[in-house]
């Protein structure tokens, strides 16, 4: 069975070889039929990358340039999407200095990223507002509240406070009705833009079972797809299991972060499902073997359940490993990617494309030292990764041909996740074969994932510290 699954492997590596040829994405947008996106009515798969920073960075125009050649490279290695941030509230370069009232200039910065996007043929996912501290979040939202007057108490106010509530709507309709300075095109009209997301990585303290986050999913939901039906919506949630569905919380990494995966994407103004993993942080002081074996178990719960209750597409939204991580090396990085791509490649292809792509946290461009979380990948100076990255949108992109020819699929036998007679069976965590047995190495847990942009005028802190555990267990 291996020499088969590496002799299919290698049959759509040399596919990809033949059938990958950038292409504009012209006046089309991305839909969703079923459990798959498409693009003119033909599957449309992908490997993509975050890069939050993109809006903070080019509202300095002698920074925009590492805006362009992150794009530039990406485009070059086949990533088609991006997802980054269309938020800053509050503070240095905030896009939203107070609410309704935003700074042009740094509005001019996010028209940039997205043209950027438009010229090199990449689709963008544009998040809201961010659930921590870091450029603003929920904790600005409910501070302006607070300072109006409004009878608020914690974050999680932000959920429910109708003075809050309205703060954050009007910026989705601050967004949403900008017409672009460069392109001339409103972003509502602007198919650069595949998805739109709440939220970036909801969490509520006040209220675990994930119910209180799903009302105010259901009303914002709502409430942007009456301002724009072409674009796609997501949640923004990382994939924990809540109340709805409590046989799956043995999926969840030991507590609840007051969300709930089944009942918010389940909202029909909700398109398609997203999950992250941060394995090392999540379960830190558990081995490499017990983290492997979560992402594994993570993967598959959640591809399984987008596929027969959510019946929605699938985005494995945010993954990575860190630099800063003790006896660190390029190769243990590889290692884990690799085994990340080999089972959405796996899943997209056996589920008929329901696993829609993965992306990578995150890429940046070289010289941007003080923006460096320890995950960057510089794709010039990576080589080993960028390959393997290559290899990725490569394959992902001639599955995305084959699937427009069933039979051809169908004739390479069944592959990891199988989904033969019905039913989906469990996936191993494996790297693609030419890398070998190597494990990957469980990180200290006492680091943070991102940070924040720092220079002598900027707010000095960190991003978020994920080791602090925002859940119940």
């Amino acid at each position: 069975m291996a020499n088969s699954t590496f002799k299919f492997s290698f049959i759509f590596i040399c596919l990809a070889l033949t059938y990958f040829v950038p292409s504009a994405y012209g006046d089309s947008f991305v839909q969703t039929r079923g459990t798959e996106f498409v693009v003119d009515g033909r599957p449309f798969l992908f490997n993509g990358f975050n890069s939050y920073w993109m809006m903070h960075a080019a509202a300095d125009p002698s920074e925009r340039n590492k805006v362009t050649e992150v794009f530039s490279e990406a485009a070059a290695n086949g990533l088609t999407v991006c997802r980054t941030w269309a938020f800053s509230d509050g503070g240095d370069r905030a896009l939203q200095r107070s609410p309704g009232v935003y700074d042009e200039r740094v509005f001019e910065a996010l028209d940039f990223v997205i043209s950027e996007a438009k010229k090199y043929n990449v689709r963008l996912i544009l998040s809201f507002v961010n659930n921590f501290k870091d450029y603003g979040g929920r904790a600005q939202y409910v501070d302006w509240a607070r300072n109006a007057g409004a009878a608020v108490s914690s974050e999680d106010d932000f959920y429910t406070s109708s003075v809050v509530k309205d703060y954050y709507k009007n910026h989705i309709k601050s967004i949403i009705s900008r017409v672009n300075t460069f392109t001339k095109i409103a972003y509502k009209d602007e198919p650069a833009i595949l998805a739109w997301e709440l939220i970036n990585e909801p969490r509520c303290q006040s209220d675990y079972s994930g119910k209180t986050v799903n009302e105010w999913v259901k009303e914002m939901a709502g409430y942007t797809k009456s301002l724009d039906t072409s674009h796609l919506l997501e949640v923004g949630m990382e994939g924990f299991y809540g109340d709805s569905l409590p046989e799956k919380k043995q999926y969840n990494p030991g507590y609840q972060v007051g969300t709930d995966y089944i009942s918010s994407n389940l909202i029909k103004e909700i398109d398609f499902a997203t999950i992250h993993a941060y394995p090392d942080i999540w379960l830190a002081g558990q081995n490499d073997g017990s983290q492997n074996t979560f992402v594994q178990r993570w993967m598959w719960s959640h591809w399984e359940d987008a596929r027969t209750i959510l019946k929605k597409p699938l985005v494995f939204a945010e993954f990575g490993k860190s630099k800063k991580d003790p006896g660190y090396t390029e190769n243990e990085r590889d290692t884990f990617l690799n085994a990340v791509y080999t089972n959405i490649y796996s899943f997209a292809r056996t589920g008929g494309g329901s696993m829609a792509g993965g992306l990578v946290w995150q890429v940046m461009a070289e010289g941007m030292d003080s923006y460096y979380d320890g995950y960057e990948i510089v794709l010039p100076r990576d080589p080993s990764t960028t390959a393997l990255i290559s290899k990725q949108s490569h394959v992902m992109q001639a599955l995305a041909q084959t699937l427009r020819r069933p039979n051809m699929v169908r004739s390479t036998g069944p592959q990891v996740g199988d989904v033969s007679r019905g039913k989906a069976t469990k996936p191993h965590f494996q790297a693609r074969t030419e890398m070998g047995n190597n494990r990957v190495h469980a990180p200290h847990p006492r680091r943070q994932r991102y940070h924040r942009h720092q220079t002598h005028h900027h707010r000095n802190h960190s991003w978020r510290n994920l080791h602090k555990l925002h859940g119940q267990h």
